[in-house]
C-alpha cells in the first residue's frame, strides 16, 4: 500500500472528482468489479471512531514535531469531531470512491475544513493508520467481552453458592464415577472460564501497543513524538519497536481468535453437559422458556436450542481461526492486501464471542434443577473407590483394596444385587479387615465430604472454590 507522505495528495481534484487516496502514480480507470472488491468500508466502517480517535492524535503529534501549526491541528481536531457526529447521528453519506473508513473519513474532512486536510496524512501511511484503528477497536471490545465474561463467572459462584448441598454423580467417559456437588461441576466450568478471562487479560497490552508512527514500513521522517501518541491512545506507553513489523504483526487478532475459539470449545463442553443433563434419561435441569423451542410436529418436545447454537458455534470459530492462520501464514514481509480479509474474521468472532457470552449467562441464571433426579443418579456401585479407601485407612495397601472392591463388586453382580445389599459376612469373606463399621460408607454425601482437599467436592471446598472466585472477580 502507497504512503501519502506530503499534503499535496489531495482527496479532491481541482475538477471536482474524488481522488484516491494513492491515485498519482495512476492514470487509468479501476475496473468497477476491482472497486468492489479492494473496497472495505462496508464491514471497516464500524471503526469509523478509532479512525477519528486516531487521527486526532496524530494532528496534534504532528503539531508538537512542527509540521502543523497549532491553529492548524485545532482545525483538524475540530473537523474531526464534526465528523464523529455525522457517524454519531447516522448522517455520515458514503459516497463513490470512499473504498475504506480512513479514506471515507479524510475526505469527508477535507469537504469541512478544506485543504488544511490534506496536511493530516503528512509522514502517515495507511498501512500503519489501518494497524492503530485495528488495536484501538478491539482492544476497547476486549473489555466488553471480558466484562460480560466476568458475569458469566458470577452467575456461577452465585448458583454454586446457593445450591451447594445438592449432591449429583460425577461421569468419566460418560459413565457414572463418583459422588460430586452440583456446585462443584459449575465451578468446573466456571474455572475454564476463569483461564479464559486471563488470557484475554494478558492478552490485551499485546493488543494495546502503538503502531502509528511507523509510516508505510520505514519509520516517520517528521519526528513524531510515538509515546506521546500511545499515551493520547491509552496504550500506556506501549510501542510497537520495529516500524517493518509494526505494520505486518496481525498476531494480536490471531491471539485474539484463539483465545475466543478455546473459550467457545469451553462454552462447547458445558453446553454439551446440559444438554446430556436435560435429556428424558437424566432430567436433572430443565432450560427456561426463554432459550428454549418446541418441535413443529411434537407437542411434548422441549429443545435446548440455545445450547446447541453455542455449541455449534464453536465450531465456527475454531473455522475462523483456521482462516486467520492460513491468510497470514504466506504474507511476506510487510504489510500485504491479504490482511484486509482478517477484520472480517475479527468483526464476526467478536460479535460471536459477546453475543454467546450473553447469551450463555442468560441460561446459567435461569435454568431449573431437579436435585431428586440427581440423587437418583447416584448409584451404590459408585462408592466402590471408598469401600476400597475404607481399607487403605487400616493399612492395607491400595493397589491391594482396588482388587478387594473389585471382587465385591463382581459378587454384587453375580447375586444380582446392590453393593451396598452386602453384608458385613459377604465382605469379610473377601478380607478379614471388614467390620461392622464398614456399613458408613454406603452415604453420597459421606464420600463427598471425604474428598476435603483444597479443589476438592467438600461442601468447605466448594464454598472456598466460590470464594477464590470471588476474589478474583475483585481483581
Amino acid at each position: 500500500m502507497m504512503a501519502s507522505a506530503t499534503s499535496d495528495t489531495a482527496t479532491i481534484s481541482p475538477g471536482g472528482e474524488q481522488k484516491k487516496l494513492w491515485g498519482g502514480r495512476f492514470t487509468g480507470k479501476t475496473d468497477p468489479l476491482m472497486e468492489k472488491f479492494n473496497e472495505s468500508l462496508p464491514f471497516d466502517k464500524r471503526m469509523w471512531a478509532e479512525d477519528v480517535r486516531g487521527s486526532q492524535a496524530y494532528a496534534k503529534a504532528l503539531a508538537k514535531a512542527g509540521v502543523l501549526t497549532e491553529e492548524e491541528a485545532s482545525t483538524i481536531v475540530e473537523g474531526l469531531s464534526k465528523v464523529a457526529g455525522e457517524w454519531e447521528a447516522g448522517s455520515f453519506e458514503i459516497k463513490s470512491g470512499d473504498e475504506d473508513i480512513h479514506t471515507a473519513n479524510e475526505r469527508r474532512l477535507s469537504e469541512v475544513i478544506g485543504s488544511v486536510g490534506g496536511k493530516l496524512h503528512t509522514g502517515r501511511s495507511r498501512n500503519d493508520q489501518v494497524a492503530t484503528d485495528t488495536r484501538l477497536w478491539l482492544y476497547g471490545q476486549l473489555q466488553l467481552i471480558r466484562a460480560a465474561l466476568r458475569e458469566l463467572i458470577t452467575a456461577a459462584a452465585d448458583r454454586a453458592e446457593a445450591e451447594v448441598d445438592v449432591l449429583m454423580p460425577g461421569f468419566t467417559h460418560l459413565q457414572p464415577a463418583q459422588t460430586v456437588r452440583w456446585s462443584h461441576w459449575l465451578l468446573s466450568h466456571a474455572a475454564s472460564w476463569q483461564r479464559d478471562d486471563m488470557r484475554l487479560r494478558d492478552l490485551m497490552p499485546r493488543v494495546g501497543t502503538l503502531p502509528l508512527g511507523s509510516g508505510a514500513l520505514a519509520g516517520n521522517p517528521f519526528g513524531v513524538d510515538r509515546q506521546f501518541l500511545s499515551h493520547e491512545l491509552g496504550f500506556e506507553g506501549r510501542v510497537c519497536p520495529n516500524s517493518m513489523d509494526a505494520v505486518s504483526d496481525r498476531d494480536f487478532v490471531a491471539e485474539f481468535l484463539f483465545a475466543s475459539s478455546l473459550h467457545m470449545v469451553h462454552l462447547s463442553r458445558w453446553a454439551e453437559d446440559l444438554i446430556i443433563y436435560s435429556s428424558g434419561q437424566f432430567k436433572f435441569v430443565q432450560c427456561s422458556d426463554a432459550y428454549a423451542t418446541g418441535s413443529s410436529l411434537m407437542p411434548q418436545k422441549k429443545n435446548p436450542d440455545a445450547l446447541e447454537l453455542l455449541r455449534g458455534k464453536g465450531g465456527k470459530q475454531i473455522g475462523n481461526l483456521t482462516g486467520m492462520m492460513a491468510v497470514i501464514k504466506g504474507t511476506p514481509t510487510t504489510y500485504n492486501k491479504d490482511f484486509q480479509e482478517s477484520w472480517e474474521l475479527m468483526f464476526d468472532t467478536v460479535d460471536t464471542t459477546y453475543d454467546c457470552v450473553r447469551i450463555a449467562t442468560g441460561v446459567l441464571s435461569t435454568l431449573s434443577i431437579n436435585p431428586e433426579k440427581m440423587l437418583a443418579g447416584l448409584s451404590d456401585d459408585m462408592l466402590a473407590t471408598d469401600l476400597a479407601e475404607y481399607l487403605v485407612r487400616k493399612g492395607v495397601p491400595f493397589r491391594e483394596t482396588h482388587h478387594i472392591s473389585g471382587a465385591a463388586v463382581k459378587l454384587a453382580e453375580d447375586r444380582n444385587c446392590q453393593l451396598s445389599d452386602l453384608s458385613v459376612a459377604d465382605l469379610q469373606g473377601i478380607h478379614p479387615l471388614f467390620a461392622e463399621d464398614v456399613m458408613a460408607v454406603w452415604d453420597f454425601d459421606r464420600s463427598a465430604e471425604m474428598r476435603d482437599t483444597e479443589g476438592g467436592a467438600s461442601k468447605r471446598s466448594v464454598l472456598e472454590q466460590v470464594a477464590k472466585l470471588r476474589t478474583y472477580l475483585k481483581e
